[in-house]
C-alpha cells in the first residue's frame, strides 16, 4: 500500500525567513547553517561551505512550525489506521494493540505522506511512530542493488541496533527486507547487502557516506527519510553530512524528525527539509517522565569509590555513566575485583563487544553496565528501574537522556546522581535547565537512607570473571535485521496496562 501524498510537493521552493522560527539557528559546524536563507529540496542551496569558526551553540527551544494544511485526526487503536492488514497482524502478534499518544497523532498524518515533525521524551513510544509509517508506505516495492527506498538515519550504533531490532518483525510481515550500516563492524558485509537490495537502510551518517562514496549505495530512489534524534546528530557535529545526504534523497520525498528535544540546533533541519510538517509534540524538551524520580546524593570524595559499589552490588541491574573511558575501565574492574557482574560500554569497544555485552546486560547475566555517553541513547532494557550518574552530565539533555534509560514505556524508575562538594554549583544550574527539582540528601556507604534510595548492599568480596554464556546467541550481522524479543519482555507486555511499545520504545 503507498497512499498518496496529500500535500502537494509541485513546488519545491523553501519558504524563507518564517517567523515561527525567529532568528537563525546556531550550530555546531559553522556558519554554513546561520543563514536564514532556504534551499529547496533539489539541492540547489546556498551554501558558504561549513568553514570558518565554530559559533557558540544556541540553547533552548525553536518556536514550533505553523501547520497550514490541516491535520488528521488521531486514532485510538492501530485498526482504525489505513494499514496492510499483513502489518496490522503482526502488530497483534506482538502484543501491541493501543498506540502511545504520539503514534495515534502522527501515524494517520505520515501514513497519508504528510512530514512529521514529532517531539516525545524517550520511551513515548517515537520508533513504531515513524517505523510503521515508513514500512506501510514502502510495502508492496522492491528496491534495485544499490538503491534503497527508505532511510532511517540516527546518530549512534546502538540506535540504529535498536530501531533495527523493533522494526524487523514488521518489516517480516510485509516481505521488506532492512539493511543495518554502522560503523565498527565490516564495511564489505553492509555492502552486500547493499548490492543484494535492501528496502530500508538504517544507518548512521558516516558508515552510509562511507558507502555512497564507495559506489555501493545511492540515495537517488529514497522516498521516505527518518531523522531520529537529530538533536544528537546536531550535537555530534555530524549536521554537515546529514544535511549532504538529505540533499541527495528524492527531492518530492516524505520527511519525517522525530527527537525527545528540539532545541534551536535542529532549526536547520526542519526549515530546509521539512514541508508544512505536521507538528506532534508530546512533552517539552525540558522536563521529566512523570513515573521517574530524580535524586542528586551529596557525597564526600573519599567515600564516592566504595558508595558506588555498594550501589552496583544491589539486586537487580543499574546503568552507571561516566564521562570517560578510562574511568568505565577502571570502574568496571574495581566492581568485578569486588565481586559484581559489571561489564563496560564505550567507544573503545568494537561493535560486536558492544553488542555482546548489552545482549548479556539485558539477559541478566551481567547486572552493572558502566558506560559513558555511547549508552545514553538507543538502549531499551525491560525492567530497568535505576540509572546512576558517577560523573554527573555537563549538559541537561545528556542527563535526561541518560535518565531515559529507566521508566520507559510507562514504567518507573530512579536517577540517581553522586555530587561532590565541588560539583553542586553546577548541578544545580543543570537541573534547572532540564526543569527538574530532584530530592537531595547527603549520604555515606552503609547508610539505610542510601540503601533506601538505591537498594545497596556490601559486594560480595568474591572476584568475578564475566565470560559469554553458554547459551549466547550467534552475533547479529548488521547486513541482516533479526532479533524478537525475549519471553520475559513479552510476559511483561501481556501484563501491561498499555502493552503497546516495549523494545521499539527509543
Amino acid at each position: 500500500m503507498n497512499p498518496t501524498r496529500t500535500n502537494s510537493r509541485s513546488s519545491r521552493t523553501r519558504r524563507t525567513g518564517a517567523p515561527a522560527f525567529g532568528s537563525a539557528a546556531g550550530s555546531p559546524r559553522g556558519s554554513r547553517f546561520g543563514s536564514s536563507s532556504a534551499p529547496t529540496r533539489s539541492g540547489t542551496s546556498r551554501r558558504s561551505g561549513g568553514q570558518g569558526r565554530r559559533p557558540a551553540v544556541v540553547q533552548g527551544e525553536f518556536a514550533l512550525p505553523k501547520t497550514i494544511t490541516p491535520a488528521l485526526p488521531a486514532v485510538e487503536a492501530f485498526a482504525d489506521l489505513e494499514m496492510p492488514k499483513t502489518l496490522l497482524a503482526a502488530l497483534t502478534a506482538q502484543g501491541v494493540s493501543v498506540p502511545f499518544p504520539i503514534q495515534g497523532a502522527t501515524l494517520p498524518n505520515s501514513l497519508a505522506g504528510r512530514d512529521v515533525l514529532g517531539r516525545g521524551r524517550t520511551g513515548s513510544g517515537k520508533t513504531l511512530a515513524f517505523g510503521l509509517a515508513l514500512l506501510a508506505r514502502t510495502a508492496g516495492q522492491r528496491a534495485e542493488p544499490r538503491s534503497p527506498l527508505a532511510l532511517v538515519l540516527v546518530p549512534t550504533r546502538e540506535l540504529a541496533q535498536q530501531v533495527t531490532d523493533a522494526l524487523t518483525p514488521y518489516a517480516r510481515a510485509v516481505k521488506l527486507r532492512l539493511a543495518t550500516v554502522v560503523g565498527g563492524m565490516p564495511i564489505g558485509r553492509q555492502a552486500n547487502a547493499l548490492r543484494g537490495g535492501a528496502e530500508v537502510v538504517v544507518a548512521t551518517p558516516g558508515r552510509l557516506k562511507d558507502l555512497i562514496d564507495r559506489g555501493d549505495c545511492r540515495l537517488d530512489q529514497v522516498a521516505i527519510t527518518v531523522l531520529d534524534e537529530a538533536d544528537q546528530m546536531a550535537d555530534m557535529g555530524f549536521m554537515p553530512q546529514v544535511t549532504a545526504l538529505l540533499d541527495q534523497v528524492r527531492p518530492e520525498g516524505q520527511r519525517m524528525l522525530f527527537s525527545a528535544t528540539l532545541d534551536r540546533n535542529v532549526d536547520l533541519l526542519v526549515r530546509r527539509y521539512l514541508t508544512d510538517p505536521v507538528v506532534h509534540s508530546v512533552d517539552p524538551s525540558q522536563g521529566a517522565v512523570t513515573t521517574m524520580e530524580h535524586h542528586v546524593l551529596h557525597v564526600h570524595g573519599a567515600d564516592k569509590q566504595r558508595l558506588t559499589t555498594e550501589i552496583a552490588a544491589r539486586e537487580g541491574r543499574v546503568i552507571m555513566f561516566l564521562d570517560t573511558k578510562h574511568a568505565v575501565d577502571r570502574l568496571t574492574e574495581d566492581l568485578l575485583n569486588s565481586g559484581v557482574r559489571a561489564a563496560a560500554l564505550h567507544g573503545g569497544k568494537t561493535q560486536p563487544q558492544r553488542t555482546r555485552t548489552l545482549a548479556q546486560f539485558k539477559t541478566g547475566h551481567v547486572t552493572v553496565l558502566v558506560a559513558t555517553n555511547v549508552a545514553a541513547r538507543g538502549i531499551h532494557v525491560d525492567n530497568l528501574d535505576l540509572v546512576v550518574n558517577v560523573d554527573p552530565p555537563t549538559d541537561h539533555k545528556d542527563y535526561l537522556h541518560r535518565g531515559g534509560r529507566t521508566a520507559r514505556a510507562g514504567e518507573s524508575g530512579s536517577v540517581v546522581t553522586l555530587v561532590t562538594p565541588q560539583q553542586r554549583r553546577g548541578m544545580n544550574r543543570l537541573m534547572q535547565d532540564a526543569g527538574i527539582v530532584p530530592q537531595t540528601n547527603q549520604v555515606r556507604s552503609g547508610e539505610a537512607e542510601l540503601i533506601r534510595i538505591t537498594g545497596a548492599q556490601a559486594p560480595s568480596g568474591i572476584p568475578v570473571t564475566i565470560t559469554a554464556p553458554v547459551s549466547e546467541r550467534p552475533k547479529r550481522s548488521t547486513s541482516s535485521s533479526r532479533g524478537r524479543r525475549g519471553p520475559a519482555s513479552a510476559a511483561r507486555r501481556a501484563g501491561a496496562r498499555r502493552p503497546a511499545f516495549a523494545a521499539a520504545a527509543a
